[in-house]
């Protein structure tokens, strides 16, 4: 069963007779026998009884196929194509990346071990740089320092955290998979900058010390070098066994903020989130949009505080049981467009 839905509980089949049962296996027995001898093979079992809704404490590592509900890593992906380079270990992707140039496609494949990639050349709007995996490409981290970026396909697992880092203008990153960082602050990815998009990801399973509270996605303004972020755009993304938000955004009046400026138009939309705190943690941030996601496991889905003003929320689906959808203090209600505030954010 896909994560995000709830199964109906069948009826129970009527209780079949001892005799009825022996010659039902008779019968089976004796066709797998036939097939055999056919150069066939006996008979499949059943469909497997739904599974819950839950994620096991240890999700299964990678992604195999795109999720049924369209959201996560798509896989497979197309074959890749296009490349300015095609690298296969870690020191030529180090090298090549450390001389990237605006237009360049770098494809790479293969397990590169520890390899943390660093993509700090920036692209331009008519020719971005793009490094591509093929989905099965392995990484020990990403960090992006840069403009005008596309990243696509990679697998990153028990890596520092944050295990993907963005911080730049322009930046998409795509098909990717992060979980299980493995430091202080446990953070699948964190964002900084403006018109970055996080698209078709999957993310989660940061189970490490739950006193770090760590999130699936965060962004926070809280010094010269993390400023506030505008015009994000997060679709289609899966956070899975997440210890406390599927997204976690702090704006500069927050707690320990720079004070300057204001983070805007952040979008979360139709995404998955499984987490344990609120699905999406807002603090002074103005004019955000959540609507088509599915949030399950949360105490409360939207937490809104600090004049997080102008919000819309629409068209979620929230699992039974959360005790309440919009949590929101007075400060942030000004402009809101969304359901009913249900308590405290």
């Amino acid at each position: 069963m896909v994560p995000g839905t709830w199964p109906v509980r069948a009826s129970a089949p009527a209780r079949s007779t001892f005799a009825h049962r022996a010659l039902v296996l008779a019968v089976v027995v004796l066709a797998g026998v036939v097939l055999t001898a056919c150069g066939g093979s006996a008979p499949r079992q059943g469909p497997e009884k739904p599974r819950t809704s839950v994620a096991p404490s240890a999700p299964a590592v990678g992604v195999s196929a795109t999720a049924a509900d369209g959201r996560g890593a798509i896989r497979p992906l197309p074959a890749l194509s296009g490349c300015t380079r095609t690298l296969a270990d870690a020191s030529s992707a180090k090298e090549a990346l450390s001389k990237a140039k605006p237009g360049d496609k770098f494809c790479i494949t293969g397990d590169l071990g520890d390899f943390r990639m660093k993509i700090n050349y920036s692209g331009t709007e008519q020719a971005p740089i793009q490094v591509v995996g093929d989905g099965q490409t392995r990484v020990r981290g990403i960090d992006v320092d840069a403009s005008y970026v596309l990243v696509d396909g990679f697998t990153v697992l028990n890596a520092k955290s944050p295990e993907i880092q963005l911080n730049g203008v322009n930046i998409t990153l795509q098909n990717t998979v992060a979980r299980h960082a493995t430091t202080a602050g446990y953070d699948s990815m964190q964002f900084f900058g403006d018109n970055i998009k996080i698209l078709h990801n999957t993310l989660g399973g940061n189970s490490g010390d739950p006193t770090e509270k760590p999130n699936c996605i965060e962004t926070s303004s809280t010094d010269v070098s993390s400023s506030p972020s505008h015009n994000v755009l997060i679709d289609s993304n899966r956070c899975e066994s997440t210890t406390a938000a599927c997204l976690s955004v702090a704006g500069p009046h927050g707690p320990r903020g720079t004070g300057l400026g204001q983070t805007s138009e952040i979008k979360f939309t139709n995404n998955y989130c499984q987490a344990q705190g609120a699905a999406v943690l807002l603090n002074d941030v103005q004019n955000a949009t959540i609507s088509g996601n599915t949030a399950e496991g949360a105490d409360h889905a939207w937490s809104l505080q600090n004049n997080s003003t102008g919000a819309t929320v629409a068209a979620n689906i929230i699992a039974p049981g959360t005790a309440y959808e919009v949590g929101m203090d007075d400060s942030s209600k000004p402009g809101y467009q969304g359901p009913a505030v249900g308590g405290a954010p």
